[in-house]
């Protein structure tokens, strides 16, 4: 079986990646001819752990493929996934000019029955816009060409993304052909042969459950940071309250865990997408724009404690910064607490150590030199003020406290995720504030 995925960013280059590693051949496509050159030298535009060892294999096996050209490649295969962007506009809506490009370019030069997959996350309707875009082409080629769209979004964790493609707990598929379904079902055997779950609905009800999914995760995050907030206020304790909640069957422990605030390419997008949708519907989501509002307040909570403690005089603080990126096992920074942080404790007059464990260079490239780029997170709290923990990297875990509380001017912590232990911190003789306790 041949397939195209056309773009290269996480989507579509972990997807791909995926289905060669299940024997597909794959031919990913791009219209960035130097992306398209550094992948075919084996140098990835993303890091997620054992991507490069696959996409390698792969294109030594001869079932992975990259070009700049959809034409070249469109006869040969029978399913096209679109897996471009959908950037955030100004209002909110993702932005489909990008993925009804990859229609045009379909309907333009298929030449026999061909799926096109949208593997973007797209508000729901948007498979109708591409059909009639696909449609519209062939009419200006006279062509009555048989054609289907499909909608499989991704359900893919940065960091783990493999695994949770290799090993999903579900795949969803929306068709509206019995044809489209046999082909898709073909493509996804290897899955059902290990009784993975692939659900077949319509396909505004598969464009909505991508949007769906991701909205209730960040809403229990910010409902757990609105507990956690108060739980500080009246003397509770967030780590007591989460496991007594989450014990419930009906709760679950998933995604209940306090911090300061989601990040990513995925939540905020989403949730603002889903928002606009219902406004453009007549309908006002009260609840997630409650969710969007913790976040954006939750972000800023760190700088708050830190600022409260220094009692406003932050002005030539130095700062050290533990984490980067959205997530650990990622350098994507998109939305990160980290960008929120640091502008705080730029505007406040403070100097600012930060280190990472592979996000350095994209921060780098996003504020440029505003900040000191640290090379192990030792460095970092040299002659600090304070430390601010956001990232829950493995590295930052288990940390020698007594050479930090040596290196450090003050010994002050504050731990945006709640992964050190308040009566160790003590012991250490550090002053300790985390989240919700």
């Amino acid at each position: 079986m041949k397939i195209a995925i056309v773009g290269t960013g996480y989507v579509g280059l972990v997807s791909g990646t995926c289905f060669a590693e299940m024997g597909i051949d794959v031919t990913c496509i791009d219209v960035n001819q130097e992306k398209i050159q550094a992948l075919k030298e084996g140098i990835l535009p993303i890091y997620e752990p054992g991507l490069d060892e696959l996409v390698s294999r792969n294109v030594k096996e001869g079932r992975l493929h990259f070009t700049t050209s959809l034409p070249d490649c469109i006869d040969q295969v029978s399913l096209v996934f679109s897996a471009v962007g959908t950037p955030p506009d100004e209002d909110g809506s993702a932005d489909l000019q990008y993925v009804l490009a990859v229609a045009r370019e379909f309907g333009k030069n298929i030449k026999k029955y061909t799926i096109l997959v949208t593997k973007s996350t797209v508000p729901v309707g948007t498979a109708q816009k591409i059909k009639a875009v696909i449609q519209e082409e062939l009419d200006k080629r006279n062509e009555q060409i048989p054609f289907d769209v499909a909608s499989n979004p991704e359900f893919l964790k940065e960091g783990a993304a493999i695994k949770d493609f290799m090993s999903p707990d579900r795949v969803v598929v929306g068709v509206e052909s019995e044809k489209a379904k046999e082909l898709m079902t073909k493509l996804y055997r290897p899955l059902l042969l290990n009784n993975f779950r692939v659900l077949f609905t319509d396909i505004p009800s598969a464009e909505m459950i991508k949007y769906a999914a991701n909205s209730m995760l960040a809403t229990r995050i910010s409902f757990m940071n609105d507990i956690a907030n108060l739980c500080e206020i009246v003397g509770a304790d967030v780590n007591m309250v989460r496991k007594g909640i989450g014990s419930d069957t009906r709760i679950g422990n998933k995604f209940l865990y306090p911090g300061c605030g989601y990040g990513g390419s995925c939540f905020p997008k989403d949730v603002k997408a889903l928002i606009r949708t219902a406004e453009e519907n007549g309908y006002e989501m009260k609840v997630l724009k409650a969710v969007e509002a913790v976040n954006e307040r939750q972000k800023s909570i760190v700088f708050k404690k830190l600022n409260n403690y220094y009692k406003g005089d932050l002005k030539n603080k130095v700062i050290a910064v533990w984490g980067l990126a959205f997530k650990p096992e990622t350098d994507d920074m998109r939305e990160s607490t980290s960008l929120t942080t640091i502008k705080h404790l730029l505007d406040a007059g403070c100097k600012v150590n930060v280190y990472d464990p592979i996000a350095m260079n994209e921060c780098k490239r996003r504020i440029g030199d505003t900040v000191h780029y640290c090379k192990e997170k030792y460095e970092a709290v040299v002659d600090a003020d304070a430390l601010l923990l956001l990232t829950e990297w493995k590295q930052f875990r288990m940390p020698s406290w007594p050479i930090i509380y040596k290196a450090m001017k003050t010994p002050l912590v504050i731990d945006g995720r709640n992964i050190y232990d308040s009566k160790e911190m003590q012991e250490n003789g550090f002053t300790y504030y985390c989240i919700g306790k």
